[in-house]
């Protein structure tokens, strides 16, 4: 390959392998997520009284620790209602998550103690820098005529 043609590619790739790496979300020893959660939705017209149909869904929280070799720390999973008022501490303990492993939390559909604004702050750490882990919510309500699905997905916020 001529020298010219090489320049060329290297050009022509730069913005793709650039991309990528911005993707990568980089190396953290802890962080503080935030994970909307909505307990019930709100939908349809309003009625007579002015408000709308509330449907009740629950919450499956998966804490995914992304690491090959590191485990990760989960030293608090707070539960909040719409408000901003704490409901719950879901950990009694910190808890270990090995590599590749998952934590898992669930808020079933009759809590709706959190309200379709509540959320959850989960702080993590490590003993070194590792990949961040896969936080979500996969809020469901599934019933003979209808399913339905949808998950939230959480991100570091910085603790005040």
């Amino acid at each position: 390959m001529n020298r010219l043609a090489l320049i060329l590619l290297i050009a022509l790739l730069a913005p793709f392998v650039a991309s990528a790496a911005e993707d990568e979300a980089p190396l953290s020893s802890g962080q503080t997520l935030y994970l909307p959660i909505y307990s019930h939705l709100y939908h349809g017209d309003l009625d007579k009284s002015g408000k709308p149909r509330e449907t009740l869904v629950s919450a499956h929280v998966s804490i995914r620790n992304t690491n090959l070799r590191m485990a990760i720390r989960i030293g608090a999973a707070r539960y909040f209602d719409t408000q901003g008022r704490p409901v719950r501490e879901f950990l009694a303990a910190p808890i270990i998550i090995p590599p590749m492993g998952t934590h898992e939390l669930f808020v079933p559909r009759a809590d709706v103690s959190g309200g379709s604004g509540a959320n959850f702050l989960i702080v993590w750490n490590a003993d070194g820098p590792v990949n961040p882990p896969l936080v979500e919510a996969l809020h469901a309500d599934i019933r003979e005529a209808r399913t339905l699905l949808f998950v939230t997905t959480a991100r570091p916020i910085r603790p005040q």
